[in-house]
């Protein structure tokens, strides 16, 4: 969810720096990966609302992963910042052709690989007169070009006195309209959400139906609710939709009043974790996505053959 607290710029701009410099030190899977099968970069950071800090962290760990091999890269949910208060969220977002996204767009061209970047502040339609946001997740290709923009259709209005979580999304953020088809990409078909989509199994069996091979859920899920629900509700998508699934993640403190989970994960269709970036430090996990692994899940468990009708499943309307 993109969200925010209180600190200064400052203190926010050493913040991530400190994150910067411990990047080459990762505790994530860092081996260069040997097989034939594509290779996915699933990356872990800690956003503030330092733009130009950001960019140069999450530029390092795309570079990282290209160089052991990775053809695509998952950034998180509030990539670009995390604001610190709602007034700075808003302005400093942008909209789909401004500097953010045009810079991404010339680093997937010179790497020559695909990002999806997980949680986008894009100024909506009527930014001139109601300024509010959506939370996007945009598909670069190789080339640089913008493939499909998801928005987040779920947003994160949740109060959780005993856990010390309250957040309305709401407030400044517009909900998507609709979902969008899963994407081909050099890993496999690529179906999108955003954080807090991740707890409505209907999205990711709409995506199923329509194709998809891998499920993305890049978040910056809150240090309570991480520990609760993260992984157990990663794996269980992977287990019904017999899909791989990636989430990116956000982890550390952001600002005074904001910190994330981490634990960036990738797990396979079986719904075991195959890379879990920890929930400490910055890095990336890179996983290769064995699609004959997934053909062969689904061949022994033939979940989709033995789903019954539409008729069936509402039959207690």
């Amino acid at each position: 969810m993109l969200v925010f607290g209180i600190t200064s710029r400052s203190q926010a701009r050493h913040l991530l720096r400190h994150h910067l410099t411990r990047i080459s030190s990762l505790t994530c899977e860092s081996r260069r990966m040997s097989s034939s099968n594509p290779v996915a970069a699933v990356c872990q950071v800690t956003s503030t609302p330092d733009k130009e800090v950001n960019f140069a962290a999450c530029k390092r760990l795309m570079e990282q992963a290209k160089e052991r091999g990775a053809s695509m890269v998952f950034l998180p949910e509030g990539f670009d910042y995390i604001g610190s208060s709602r007034d700075e969220t808003l302005q400093l977002s942008e909209s789909l052709e401004g500097h953010t996204i045009s810079r991404y767009s010339q680093l997937a061209r010179n790497l020559g690989v695909w990002l999806s970047l997980g949680g986008f502040h894009e100024r909506g339609g009527d930014w001139e007169t109601d300024r509010r946001i959506y939370n996007s997740h945009i598909i670069l290709n190789e080339q640089g070009d913008i493939v499909s923009v998801y928005r987040k259709g779920h947003l994160f209005d949740v109060e959780l006195k005993e856990k010390g979580v309250s957040l309305r999304e709401s407030a400044f953020t517009i909900p998507g309209p609709s979902l969008t088809p899963p994407v081909q990409t050099p890993i496999g078909k690529v179906g999108l959400g955003v954080c807090y989509d991740l707890r409505f199994p209907e999205l990711s069996l709409a995506l199923l139906r329509h194709g998809a091979e891998i499920l993305t859920y890049p978040s910056a899920f809150t240090v309570a609710t991480g520990a609760a629900h993260w992984e157990v509700l990663l794996r269980a998508r992977a287990i019904e939709t017999q899909c791989f699934v990636l989430a990116a993640a956000q982890v550390g403190s952001h600002h005074a009043k904001r910190a994330s989970y981490g634990h960036a994960l990738a797990v396979d269709p079986w719904g075991k974790v195959i890379g879990d970036c920890g929930g400490a430090e910055t890095g990336v996990a890179l996983v290769e996505i064995d699609m004959q692994k997934l053909r062969d899940t689904r061949t022994n468990m033939p979940v989709q053959q033995h789903w019954r009708s539409a008729e069936f499943y509402s039959s207690l309307d």
